[in-house]
């Protein structure tokens, strides 16, 4: 898969995004040809070499046109965020994804990798070493998680002889372009609002980008041996949890920031995110509180990840390494107008 006597066609879902782009870059690299399909215009891919189409998950015409002759499709378009409507939520991330399920059987497309996300499976406390017994959540605090975890069950069941899917649940991406994690803790440090939930020192897993993306394409050549990981959902990291306040003050550094000095107790921390969350909902106001209480759980516990099944299953070996990656992350940042980034989408 991906030489030239091998090169593949295949579909990028929110081609576009952090994840998206990086793999429709790799992909053309090796020489494949990329369909891509997302909301805005990404004439950089084009330039590439990739045939961009424009339209939303829940136009199932616009899905099926962009699916048309492609061998395989990496499903990483999302809704992603701690707060908003279940209904914009569901949209996109279940029905979105029945969109693609479906346009994937009408073109005959044979693989399909779903990009889900370990919170499909958090229930709010620790979590150690975890694998993939682990069962999904019971109670969302989150319309993310809960239609994630409704999506890649869709995604699982829908496995058969005629579309292998697999789904990846990569834990908070991180590198270069990044527009989510790393702009959060910059941007929030920048404006005085950033503080440690407890002491930081609860263990937590992040994925370098080019990890990232290395599992996707390798979860799709597997795709090719009947039996290797079909129908089977796995975790993906670097293999390197390190403490909360560690990766927090590695990343400030990288954007030439002084660490983070301030904190609040988990318990103050939820209290003061659930009122924020009652007036947010109260008034009916779009924007997002400055802390929900999932993000409160999420920052106050460890999760961190067992990588056995992906070794085994998906042959996946993180590349870069935790220096390597914060090196590169600096170099960007250095070389970013300004330090300028993006508000996270």
């Amino acid at each position: 898969m991906g030489s030239a006597a091998t090169s593949i066609t295949a579909l990028v879902t929110g081609g576009g995004g952090f994840l998206g782009q990086a793999i429709v870059r790799r992909l053309l690299a090796r020489g494949d040809h990329v369909h891509t399909l997302q909301r805005g215009d990404y004439p950089e891919l084009a330039a590439l070499g990739a045939v961009n189409h424009s339209g939303d998950l829940t136009n199932y015409d616009a899905v099926a046109a962009a699916t048309e002759g492609c061998d395989v499709v990496f499903h990483t378009a999302a809704k992603v965020g701690v707060w908003g409507r279940y209904r914009d939520f569901f949209r996109c991330n279940v029905v979105g994804t029945r969109n693609v399920l479906a346009a994937c059987r009408q073109h005959q497309v044979r693989r399909m990798v779903y990009t889900s996300s370990p919170s499909v499976v958090f229930d709010g406390g620790d979590g150690h070493q975890v694998n993939e017994s682990a069962p999904y959540s019971k109670h969302f605090l989150s319309n993310y998680p809960k239609t994630k975890a409704m999506a890649e069950s869709e995604v699982l069941s829908a496995n058969d002889a005629g579309l292998r899917t697999v789904a990846l649940r990569p834990h908070l991406i991180w590198g270069p372009g990044d527009r989510h994690l790393v702009p959060r803790i910059v941007n929030r440090a920048r404006s005085g609002q950033l503080r440690l939930i407890g002491r930081g020192d609860n263990l937590v897993d992040i994925t370098f980008i080019d990890n990232a993306v290395d599992a996707h394409l390798a979860a799709a050549d597997r795709l090719l041996v009947p039996g290797a990981c079909a129908g089977k959902a796995y975790f993906i990291s670097d293999g390197d949890p390190r403490p909360l306040r560690e990766l927090i003050h590695r990343i400030l550094a990288a954007a030439q920031l002084p660490p983070v000095d301030r904190s609040l107790s988990p318990r103050v921390a939820y209290v003061l995110a659930g009122i924020l969350e009652f007036i947010h909902a109260s008034l009916r106001l779009e924007t997002e509180p400055v802390i929900t209480r999932f993000v409160v759980q999420e920052l106050a516990t460890s999760h961190w990840f067992d990588l056995t099944a992906a070794r085994h299953d998906l042959s996946y070996v993180p590349q870069v390494e935790f220096e390597e990656g914060m090196r590169r992350l600096h170099k960007w940042l250095c070389a970013t107008s300004d330090n300028e980034l993006p508000t996270p989408t």
